[in-house]
Formats: C-alpha cells, structure tokens, sequence
C-alpha cells in the first residue's frame, strides 16, 4: 500500500478490508454489545463529559489513562477478538488491547492530538478500524502544519506506523454532512506493567 504521508511517518490506508456484509455484522454486534459510556476528562482542571461514547478493552484488565482519568480494560469480546485476528493475519502485528469510541453523529468529533500515551510499547504501530458512517480523518504535522486528510470508510483499516505519532497530530473534524453513527476501533499494544 502507498503510504499516505509525504515524510516523517508511515500511514497505510486499506479500504474495504472488511467486506459490507462482515462490516455491517460488526458494526451491529460492537452497537448492542459493548459497554458504551460517555467519557470524562480533566481540561483545565474542570472535568468534562464528552458527547462522543468510548470503551476500553484488553486481553489483561490493563490500566489506560487519558486526561488523567484511568480507566480498566474490560475482556475482548468474541466480535473484538476476530478484528483482532484480521489485523495479525493482514499485518503481523499483535495487539493486546483496543480503544472504542461511537459517534452518533458529525457533531462528534476528535480534536488534534496523538496517541503516545507512556503507557504504550513504543515504537508499535496503532491499528484502526472504521464502521459504520464514512468522516474525514486529518494527520498535521508538528512543525511544518502540513496536512492531509483522507474519508475513512466503512470497513476500513488504517495503519499508523512509527514514527508518525513522533511528527504528526490527527483528528477527526466536525461535519454537518454526516448525520449516521460510526464506530471507530484503535488497537493497541499495551506495557505488561500496565495491568492492574
């Protein structure tokens, strides 16, 4: 696959790595079955609750912590695990835990940011997977502010290889265009010091 970046990371786009059929499958198991809750986090010192639903899952009840608020990974899931298996047989990476998030609607966004929390194995890729509603997806770079954007589409993988958290921020922006729910998968690979 052609890495989408021009320089300072690998970012490997495969659309359609699910087909729709199996992608709609998921979208409909991960929906009902996880344990969906409106995050909170610290900004500023005031804790807010976001509008956007998340879960964390893990292999080992891993501790993850984002804005200062820990969260515990639940067991993976029967659907999670087959994903999981996906992305070892396409890729050879393995990856122990997994970060949800579900967006109702355009409304619910992600601003810039990376994902380098020191909890994480360095130097690992991160894998996401896109269900359900097509959005825009950014990478901006750290010092030049280039940017790229892509349509990440339903049943898609995307590879965020080392080093692209080093040089790059990524965020998915809000649109008015987008009025169908997506769920979106980040698989990652977790310290063991991390379990709790």
């Amino acid at each position: 696959m052609r890495n989408i970046l021009p320089y300072q990371g690998e970012v490997f786009y495969h659309p359609s790595f699910f087909n729709d059929s199996t992608a709609d499958g998921l979208f409909d198991d991960l929906l009902n079955q996880v344990a969906w809750e409106h995050d909170v986090v610290v900004l500023f010192g005031k804790r807010i609750t976001t509008k956007r639903k998340t879960a964390w899952y893990g292999l080992e009840p891993y501790v993850y912590s984002y804005s200062g608020m820990p969260k515990v990974a639940l067991p993976f899931s029967e659907p999670l695990n087959l994903i999981r298996a996906e992305i070892y047989r396409e890729t050879s990476f393995h990856f122990n835990s997994c970060l949800l998030n579900y967006y109702a609607e355009g409304s619910e966004a992600m601003g810039w940011h990376t994902d380098n929390e020191r909890s994480l194995v360095a130097r690992m890729p991160i894998a996401s997977i896109s269900l359900g509603a097509s959005r825009k997806f950014s990478f901006k770079n750290k010092s030049s502010k280039d940017r790229i954007d892509l349509q990440l589409e339903h049943g898609s993988l995307l590879m965020m290889n080392p080093p692209t958290q080093d040089y790059w921020l990524h965020s998915l922006p809000k649109t008015s265009k987008v009025n169908h729910p997506r769920i979106n998968l980040t698989f990652r690979m977790m310290q063991e010091e991390s379990i709790q």
